[in-house]
């Protein structure tokens, strides 16, 4: 079973490759490319699965980045026991929506704008500045190693704030949703 002939299109970008390009490994027109993405014409089954075994090729040699390549080096952390409000102030000097927690050089949580938001429902604004991070932050984020693939990442971020990034047993970088969109470019 082949993946829908409207794809072909968002593949192609997606990796990177022209019109020309693809259609030069197909070993179509380039006007037959051009034709197909826009849906004016319909390429035979054989053409079809050329096309896809070409895109699948491409988009395996392109996925050869790794967590690596896109954590951002620099990680702003905080203790357990500094309080919301320190999260909070952190959080809006550097635009960030969250930052990890560390006990000297374990990761012990994360403190997010999502968690701070569930937790100012449970306890008020007034108490909730003066908690420590210890009792409010949510757990440790996944972490993944510095080889990692890329193409893992993003279904990972999907359901976390943020991915740490270790090698050689040291967190070394981090990556959030925003990192994950420089694997787009």
């Amino acid at each position: 079973m082949l993946p829908r002939i409207d794809s072909i299109k968002q593949i192609r970008l997606k990796i990177g490759i022209t019109q020309k390009k693809l259609a030069e490994m197909t070993q179509v027109s380039t006007s037959m490319i051009n034709q197909i993405e826009s849906g004016r014409s319909q390429p035979s089954y054989d053409t079809a699965k050329k096309i896809f075994e070409n895109l699948s090729k491409l988009e395996g040699e392109s996925s050869s980045h790794t967590a690596g390549d896109f954590c951002s080096k620099v990680i702003i952390k905080l203790k357990p026991t500094n309080t919301l409000h320190d999260a909070i102030k952190k959080m809006h000097e550097l635009s960030i929506s969250q930052i990890p927690v560390f006990n000297g050089t374990d990761v012990v949580g994360v403190v997010s704008e999502d968690g701070i938001v569930r937790h100012l429902a449970d306890k008020g604004e007034a108490e909730l500045k003066k908690a420590k991070l210890s009792d409010t932050m949510d757990s440790i984020p996944p972490i993944v190693n510095f080889d990692t693939p890329a193409n893992v990442l993003v279904p990972l971020i999907r359901y976390t704030k943020c991915i740490l990034v270790s090698k050689n047993s040291k967190i070394i970088g981090i990556i959030t949703a925003s990192d994950t969109l420089k694997m787009m470019e």
